[in-house]
């Protein structure tokens, strides 16, 4: 380990994992209860428009392909909102649509762009000390959003007619919401890649969703699966020498799965159980093996 922590890289490496771990995940605890998973999918592939362009032009990818990505889960919520077709519907245009336009843009650019593959499929490992600043500032703003309006977006989480009728403005913080998942999404591309970013959008909240009875549970639960996950998906791909960003997704995934063995009914039979068997303790009976 101390090894591992003597190259500069890797330093940077685990630091912008803990903070992309913490951001995903405390933007997945809303994606989860509202079930705006597969938005998050699109929105990442949607995305790849806007990486072509900046690619091409020579502008860094990441931005282009922020206010790409922004636009779209806009627009997206926005056309819903209209009540002219569902999220599920326009997000499946726009997947389709930014994807195409960023292959036929990249394809019939003059060039070759090596640092595309790594944004498709993530190199943590070329993580700047620019990089963490944006990833510092979007946690800051990130968590400010999330503290500022969290029972408003609770509230409409579980219910958007009672939060409308109790004066949640509730098309600016759902369209806000969806700014910040794509957002979120792009900071995350450095570590794993377009193809796998919208992983930590759902398997961290999915976990701690499994293992928690109130939000409050299941919202640190996120935290700590997100944090342990980029970090522990890290570590274990630098000794294994295979790429992060999958390790990392599949990390998360150890813990989802293992979370569907220890979920809320294992400790509510043991507890239980155990309240029966105090009970025929109380009462001088042997208790049954």
């Amino acid at each position: 380990m101390m090894e591992m922590l003597s190259y500069t890289f890797m330093q940077r490496a685990l630091l912008a994992a803990l903070l992309v771990g913490l951001i995903c995940s405390g933007v997945a605890f809303f994606v989860v209860l509202k079930r705006l998973s597969f938005l998050g999918v699109g929105v990442s592939h949607t995305a790849l428009g806007g990486i072509a362009v900046g690619l091409v032009a020579g502008v860094n990818p990441i931005l282009t392909g922020s206010l790409f990505a922004v636009a779209a889960a806009v627009v997206t919520g926005s056309i819903s909102r209209l009540g002219r077709f569902h999220e599920d519907t326009v997000i499946g245009v726009f997947y389709a649509a930014g994807m195409a336009f960023g292959i036929t843009l990249i394809s019939s650019a003059k060039g070759y762009y090596p640092e595309l593959f790594s944004l498709l499929f993530g190199n943590i490992l070329a993580v700047s000390a620019a990089d963490l600043r944006l990833l510092s500032f979007v946690l800051l703003g990130t968590a400010l959003f999330l503290s500022l309006f969290f029972k408003e977006l609770l509230a409409l989480s579980f219910d958007e007619e009672m939060a409308r009728a109790g004066g949640v403005p509730v098309n600016a913080l759902y369209l806000g919401l969806l700014a910040v998942m794509a957002l979120t999404v792009m900071v995350s591309v450095k570590l794993v890649g377009i193809v796998l970013a919208s992983a930590l959008l759902v398997i961290p909240a999915a976990t701690g969703y499994r293992l928690s009875s109130n939000y409050r549970t299941m919202l640190a639960v996120s935290l700590i699966c997100g944090a342990t996950g980029s970090v522990g998906g890290l570590v274990l791909s630098y000794y294994f020498r295979v790429p992060s960003g999958a390790t990392i997704v599949l990390a998360m995934t150890i813990l989802f799965l293992l979370s569907l063995l220890v979920g809320p009914r294992f400790f509510a039979r043991r507890k239980s159980k155990r309240a029966k068997q105090d009970r025929l303790e109380e009462t001088g009976q042997e208790p049954c093996r």
